[in-house]
């Protein structure tokens, strides 16, 4: 039968993963701790199971009597205190080789004198003063070799003092080689004090951490878990602090209601963290909790034991009624989290069951160690795995959000950058559009004008052929400028200017017209373009034209300068030699090619003054405004 429930729990183990093995690991530590102490006890030394015992109750008369060890004062006079006197033969003798000898009690009373053939050996608090509790320790007394008798038993003493309801009394007295006894008295410490530190700090610290994720997200069950923790860690705090600063019984009434609160929490944090939360067993863990808190405070108040054995015992129905929610859960649903809680909740049972039964009524033989904190720590390793499982279970989720977020990313990127080369390619093919239609436009404004202009002339019989000359001069003149407009000027007035020269030359130079050059270092104008560059060719052609036509002039000046200021703009400007106006004096008649100089000087933005100049003939000042652009 064992063999088979074995196999069946690996079999469960294998199935359920990391949370099975994990119930599996600490069931397994448990079951060593508790079979470790009696092995090691039986082990090591002598033991002393009975004394002679001399009572003095309060309320009632003294007696004497031989007593089996442990013994337990609440059970024999419970709900007052008093004093014993015990009295315990040890074997005669130092021990084999003279080695020193110690004794180990594993509980006292509150406190309690120790003395060893009349000669007090140890102190534990002051007799009567409840400010000090001894029970809740286990004492390692050193034994001077000289106060050892060699061929009579020894008399060991144990004076003590007990308050109502605090769990003083004696427990079994072990006796032997120091070393053996040292060994002894640190496996009870670690079983009944360093247990008890260890549990209220992790109570403390899973308390505080489950507090601070109800305070963000406002989760019921870690609200249930922190108050549970939280209240669990003042009963492991008693069991290993000796000087409490409370006067008892207050201090027995806040442990005991800690405890109620504990105990009905944890049960109810397990119906949470399964999601079934039946009505009727909420109300009776409710009730049982309220009753429970009445109940022990009653019990402190009234020096009455029972009620807080009544309250123990509704305590202990509730979380036997708990449990099978939670194995129909685990059965039904065959969820992971069911199955641990099952064991440890049926762990949990189990120990308190021992501890209400064993250690407080004293059935079945009676117990000195309580299992019920050992065992309830499972919920905070659950409640650990809950979390980093949560937390698995976020990140899991995040990083699915992550990637179909970067998959919705990338796909609208391939959609933008797809129509970004769209846009790109209607913004070239507009561009090339546009510069079509102003090269057809330049064409037929230009060119093409002249052209007609020249055919109207062949047509005629008596045309002359100087104006006919003439006609084809500009015809070329405007489809040199167009094409030199096509040109790659990157902002560079200067070579736009030397352009113009370069085509003027000839025709000056036929004239007899000396050209002065004086065309300083201009920056790259922001606004010039192609149509910027074709309307000042056209403005200085008109100006030369004008001077080769009717200025009967020697030298032309043309001048190019960048002024700074507020208003920073180039300065362009052609002077003559010729019989021009006087200097301020405006044209006469204003022919329809000054007419055009102005229009086009008004589509750029720039300002243009035709008048006499300085030195006679005639000036031509444009001045165009403009941001400098980037060299």
């Amino acid at each position: 039968m064992a063999s088979l429930i074995v196999a069946r729990f690996a079999h469960l183990c294998r199935r359920r993963g990391r949370w099975a093995t994990a119930a599996l690991a600490f069931v397994a530590f448990m079951a060593c701790m508790v079979l470790a102490m009696p092995a090691q006890a039986l082990a090591q030394g002598s033991v002393s199971n009975s004394a002679i015992a001399s009572f003095q109750p309060e309320g009632l008369p003294a007696s004497e009597r031989r007593i089996e060890l442990p013994f337990r004062w609440d059970h024999e006079f419970p709900g007052r205190g008093g004093t014993a006197r015990y009295r315990i033969e040890l074997p005669p003798g130092a021990g084999a080789n003279g080695e020193p000898q110690a004794l180990v009690l594993s509980g006292t009373g509150n406190q309690a004198r120790v003395s060893l053939n009349g000669v007090v050996i140890a102190q534990l608090g002051t007799l009567g003063d409840p400010g000090h509790d001894a029970a809740k320790a286990s004492h390692l007394l050193r034994i001077p070799a000289v106060l050892l008798r060699a061929s009579q038993p020894n008399e060991l003493l144990v004076e003590a003092s007990m308050q109502r309801q605090r769990g003083g009394g004696l427990g079994v007295v072990r006796y032997g080689p120091e070393t053996a006894m040292e060994a002894v008295q640190v496996a009870q410490r670690r079983w009944r004090h360093t247990s008890s530190v260890v549990y209220a700090v992790s109570l403390l610290l899973m308390g505080g951490l489950a507090a601070g994720l109800w305070w963000r997200q406002r989760d019921v069950l870690y609200g249930c878990f922190s108050l549970a923790a939280l209240s669990g860690v003042i009963r492991n705090l008693d069991r290993a602090w000796v000087d409490v600063p409370v006067p008892w019984p207050l201090w027995g009434a806040l442990v005991a209601i800690g405890y109620a609160c504990h105990i009905a929490l944890i049960a109810r944090f397990v119906l949470l963290v399964l999601g079934r939360n039946p009505p009727w067993l909420v109300r009776t863990i409710q009730a049982t909790l309220g009753t429970a808190v009445v109940l022990a405070a009653a019990s402190f108040a009234l020096s009455r034991p029972v009620l807080w054995t009544i309250g123990l015992t509704l305590l202990e129905l509730a979380a036997a009624v708990c449990l099978p929610v939670v194995v129909r859960e685990a059965f039904g649903s065959r969820r992971r989290i069911a199955w641990v809680l099952m064991g440890a909740g049926s762990l949990a049972v189990m120990a308190g069951a021992h501890d209400l039964l064993a250690v407080r009524a004293g059935l079945f033989g009676g117990a000195e160690f309580t299992l019920t904190s050992h065992a309830i720590f499972f919920f905070v390793l659950i409640l650990a795995g809950l979390v980093v499982e949560r937390y698995s279970g976020l990140v899991a989720d995040y990083r699915v959000l992550n990637a179909e977020l970067s998959q919705r990313v990338a796909e609208r990127e391939q959609q933008l950058r797809a129509a970004f080369e769209t846009l790109r390619t209607q913004q070239e093919e507009q561009v090339v559009l546009l510069e079509r239609q102003r090269i057809m436009r330049e064409i037929h404004d230009g060119v093409g004008s002249q052209l007609v202009g020249l055919l109207n002339l062949v047509t005629q019989r008596d045309a002359r052929t100087d104006v006919l000359t003439e006609h084809v001069q500009q015809a070329l003149d405007e489809m040199r400028m167009a094409v030199d407009s096509l040109q790659p000027m990157h902002d560079d007035l200067p070579t736009m200017l030397a352009t113009l020269r370069y085509r003027l030359q000839p025709r000056l130079d036929a004239a007899g017209i000396a050209l002065d050059w004086d065309v300083v270092e201009l920056p790259p104008i922001a606004a010039f373009n192609a149509q910027a560059s074709l309307q000042l060719q056209r403005i200085l052609l008109e100006a030369f034209t004008n001077v080769l036509k009717h200025a009967r002039a020697t030298r032309i000046a043309l001048l190019a300068s960048w002024q700074d200021g507020p208003s920073p703009k180039v300065r362009i400007e052609l002077r003559d030699n010729g019989s021009g106006m006087r200097s301020g004096e405006a044209p006469a008649a204003a022919g329809r090619g000054i007419a055009n100089m102005h229009a086009r000087a008004d589509a750029i933005g720039a300002a243009l003054q035709i008048g006499g100049g300085r030195e006679g003939g005639t000036a031509v000042v444009l001045e165009w405004p403009g941001a400098q652009g980037k060299a």
